[in-house]
């Protein structure tokens, strides 16, 4: 009882390579208070288990992720706007011809709704919407400045690898994508895998010659490597091309040449 949360979303993690038993998932997102779990608490908890949390809020984006392989996690009113009965679920299926929406409901698997039912109780939830995907594998729906985000949370809650292959996928599909490269060497970086956030970092500055962050960043970890001339070059490239983080970039430069002065003494 009141578990629909927890069980919802060992369904959906599931699905997506990682079985973690509903016991387990409620300590970590259901509220004793509430009798039920917070959405933020199901995303939270879909990060911290390195799986990507991307939130929908439109029917035809529902069916294009259902039709994609992707499950969704629905959250439903089953009751009234004065008596809420709030309730998750995961859709799995569809049929328009009969106008049908097929979920895991509660205990019920495969459950058959009128799309008409549903449309209704979900509606009174603001048409909410969960994916948990493989950090690898992209949303059907959405565009770069929809999905980057999703990735980043990652990057805030320490899932380096799964990060990194979020930003690797968004790369697939958006090569020149400043903000993932930039993602992908501080994840590199963070691991201490010095050589691939510099091969990161060096192909952004081949594809965005004019972005002094890019030329920032490499100088700071060629600095590390002990390159010191070419991390001096990067950080200088940094300087001339200026904009709002021109003081960093300085910084970064000055601290570069009190280390060479220091080599040399």
């Amino acid at each position: 009882k009141f578990q629909c949360g927890p069980a919802t979303l060992a369904m959906a993690l599931g699905w997506s390579g990682l079985q973690v038993s509903p016991d387990i998932l409620a300590h970590e997102v259901f509220t004793p208070a509430l009798n039920g779990s917070y959405q933020s608490a199901l995303i939270g908890a879909t990060r911290r288990h390195g799986k990507l949390a991307y939130l929908i809020n439109e029917r035809g984006d529902l069916f294009r992720e259902i039709a994609a392989g992707h499950p969704v996690i629905v959250l439903q009113n089953l009751g009234q706007s004065w008596y809420p009965i709030w309730h998750y679920a995961l859709a799995i299926g569809f049929d328009l011809d009969r106008k049908t929406i097929l979920l895991h409901s509660g205990t019920t698997p495969r459950k058959t709704t009128a799309l008409v039912v549903f449309e209704s109780t979900w509606k009174r939830r603001g048409h909410w919407g969960l994916l948990v995907l493989p950090p690898g594998q992209l949303p059907a729906t959405g565009e770069l400045v929809d999905i980057l985000p999703a990735v980043v949370a990652l990057e805030k809650v320490d899932q380096w690898h799964a990060a990194i292959e979020g930003y690797t996928a968004i790369l697939n599909r958006w090569p020149n994508s400043l903000a993932a490269h930039i993602g992908l060497g501080n994840c590199w970086y963070a691991l201490g895998n010095l050589d691939a956030a510099a091969s990161v970092l060096r192909s952004a500055s081949r594809q965005h010659p004019k972005e002094g962050t890019v030329f920032n960043n490499l100088a700071h970890v060629l600095f590390e490597q002990g390159d010191i001339e070419a991390a001096e070059r990067a950080a200088r490239q940094a300087v001339a091309i200026g904009g709002p983080l021109l003081d960093s970039y300085r910084q970064t430069l000055i601290e570069i040449q009190t280390g060479k002065a220091d080599q040399t003494r």
